[in-house]
């Protein structure tokens, strides 16, 4: 029974199935010094034939072992293992910063409640509060699946603190959501981008970090700039800040792909561009409405406080529905 050799190599080079192809090549050594033996000894030719029948099946399923773990590694690299969540506040001055606070903040209670791992990447705070913008990474292999709809511009309608004659104002808010894969789809040359770094932002005193740290990383081609702070190494700083330019580039190019194919494509929800709006948030009627499954909820307080699953539930069965209409 012959096996590619190639293949074995490469089960000898993944840390996931190294012991086993050891195994496998002392079953190897112990099928030849069975062969020989029968070879030499007749009268022992039945008892090793026995043998021999017994150490390639052994071999067989040890073959079959380490090609379905290789295989199973192989999508979990293309399975992300978490998002970026980049949000932006839009039109609306004061009251879309404040409004694309909430938004972070009602996915990062969702993650809580998910018992999804999160921390920030960077922001910008607005001077009156809120964020001008804000990243943050959360990691689950479940979570793409659960929050990749959410990609697109929100918009609410209620009357802010500052209005004096109770006019409702509509501002907005982008959310992006960028999957993060152990295996990037796409390959990003390093001569392509541009790096700075920079001190990190500190509360004062011992806390202000006097190392350059944080690392800001502009793709050229495209002029995408992402920041990245929050760890107290350069090194480990410039790691996430590619990962995370990686993730924003992928996403890039699906959008694209994703408008390519806008017209036959059955199965998507949206067109996937973030400058679609998706949903709206109407304080006055305590109400949220996703514009593309045409669906409300009146539950706004709930909702903006983290409890998302009915959101993400309807967005699932709508996609399972149109799945099945394309097929």
């Amino acid at each position: 029974m012959d096996f590619d050799t190639e293949q074995l190599e490469s089960f000898r080079d993944s840390h996931k199935t190294q012991f086993l192809a050891r195994q496998f090549e002392e079953l190897g050594r112990r099928r030849d010094e069975a062969a020989a033996m029968s070879a030499e000894d007749p009268d022992m030719a039945e008892l090793a034939a026995d043998e021999l029948v017994d150490l390639d099946s052994q071999r067989q399923a040890l073959w079959g072992e380490m090609e379905k773990i290789l295989k199973e590694s192989a999508v979990e690299e293309e399975v992300p293992y978490g998002v970026v969540l980049e949000v932006r506040a839009g039109a609306g001055g004061e009251e879309a910063a404040l409004f694309a606070e909430e938004l972070a903040r009602m996915y990062l209670r969702y993650s809580e409640t998910q018992g999804w791992t999160w921390m920030m990447e960077h922001e910008s705070r607005a001077a009156s509060g809120g964020y001008k913008e804000a990243a943050f990474e959360i990691v689950s292999p479940k979570v793409y699946e659960a929050l990749r709809y959410e990609t697109g511009v929100h918009r609410v309608q209620r009357i802010p603190v500052t209005e004096k004659m109770g006019r409702i104002h509509t501002s907005t808010a982008s959310v992006a959501i960028l999957p993060m894969r152990k295996k990037p789809i796409i390959e990003v040359a390093l001569t392509d981008i541009e790096m700075e770094f920079s001190r990190s932002g500190g509360a004062g005193g011992q806390n202000v970090n006097k190392v350059e740290t944080a690392v800001r990383l502009v793709h050229r081609p495209t002029g995408i700039e992402v920041k990245c702070q929050t760890e107290r190494s350069q090194l480990k700083n410039r790691e996430k800040a590619l990962a995370i330019l990686t993730a924003k580039l992928e996403a890039l190019h699906e959008e694209e792909e994703a408008k390519k194919h806008a017209s036959v494509r059955k199965n998507q929800i949206g067109t996937g561009d973030r400058s679609e709006k998706i949903r709206t948030y109407n304080f006055p009627q305590s109400r949220i409405t996703d514009h593309r499954i045409k669906e409300s909820w009146h539950d706004l307080e709930g909702i903006l406080a983290g409890d998302l699953g009915a959101i993400v539930e309807a967005l699932k069965a709508a996609t399972a529905d149109t799945e099945v209409v394309a097929d």
